[in-house]
């Protein structure tokens, strides 16, 4: 459990990139992306995606593993990430997670059990004609803890979970167990007020647009890539797509992707609660990054308190 990993996480544009950046220049660090948009080659405006230039100052990890009509289940990530985490460990580096998607730090830091049923799209296709309500009822007749667990509205996840009962013969619930893996784990947690961060979060959705993002999309559908993959249901895309099969116009396309980036936000919050007492926020302001870097720096010397988290900054 001596083995440090450092976690960054936040919510979209409240500025991980950047510092991310710094700490793996001045701790020796590589960064190990935790976003699920960062998978798919070709798809790099509208994922923010570090540029080229960013990914020369600082190795980079877990980024374009695939093409935008393959899948990277949560089960392929968190096995790649273990072994990015002792790959940089092994080389004598600082690991750094850093992302946004909730789903996939916990995953890795939490050792999530998960189970090993492929995709059946058939039995997908069958279950999704069904009314959501009823998804929801069948779920709970035959896991009540996983039909606790997931939203409702969450039909994908509802889905999912269904469709791990009736392949595997048991609860999905029995089989997502977890076991911590063998890293002190440090989490980072950057913050902004809310209405600077959605300040943030529309110009860079406004910069996306002046680099080029809808013409990446004309590419993407130019080289066969269609509107139904889940690649392209991500922010962005599938408000441009929907722009350009004439559904509605660029602005109200625009418009529709600042007002949804900002509801992913605030869901993104919820993921990272700040009353999470393993995670040490931070406010983005001016001095943020020495105090990081310090309370780090700390962390690393000083190792573990009693309870098992790290010693507090004074």
């Amino acid at each position: 459990m001596d083995q440090p990993l450092i976690v960054l996480l936040g919510q979209t544009a409240v500025g991980k990139t950047s510092l991310s950046l710094q700490l793996a220049q001045a701790l020796a660090g590589e960064i190990i992306s935790a976003d699920s948009r960062l998978f798919y080659r070709g798809m790099d405006i509208g994922t923010a995606k570090p540029t080229p230039e960013e990914q020369v100052i600082a190795p980079h990890h877990l980024i374009d593993l695939c093409q935008p009509d393959e899948t990277i289940t949560l089960g392929d990530y968190q096995r790649r990430a273990y072994q990015t985490i002792d790959f940089v460990l092994a080389n004598g580096r600082l690991p750094i997670l850093v992302g946004g998607t909730g789903q996939y730090v916990k995953a890795v830091i939490e050792g999530w059990g998960i189970p090993e049923v492929p995709p059946h799209p058939k039995l997908r296709d069958a279950l999704a004609q069904l009314p959501g309500p009823e998804l929801a009822r069948w779920l709970a007749a035959l896991d009540s803890i996983a039909a606790a667990k997931h939203d409702p509205r969450n039909l994908r996840r509802i889905i999912r979970a269904l469709e791990v009962t009736l392949v595997s013969g048991r609860p999905i619930s029995e089989l997502q167990h977890k076991i911590p893996p063998p890293y002190r784990v440090c989490q980072i947690g950057l913050t902004r007020p809310r209405e600077e961060l959605y300040a943030r979060i529309d110009a860079r959705i406004d910069q996306m647009l002046a680099n080029g993002l809808l013409d990446e999309l004309k590419q993407l559908r130019d080289l066969g890539y269609g509107r139904s993959l889940p690649s392209m249901s991500g922010l962005g895309y599938r408000q441009l797509w929907a722009h350009l099969d004439g559904e509605m116009s660029l602005d109200e396309a625009v418009e529709r992707i600042k007002f949804e980036t900002h509801r992913f936000a605030r869901h993104q919050a919820n993921w990272f609660r700040k009353d999470d007492p393993a995670i040490n926020w931070f406010e983005m302001v001016e001095g943020v990054e020495t105090a990081v870097q310090t309370y780090i720096v700390r962390w690393l010397n000083e190792g573990k308190t009693s309870n098992g988290r790290p010693a507090p900054l004074l």
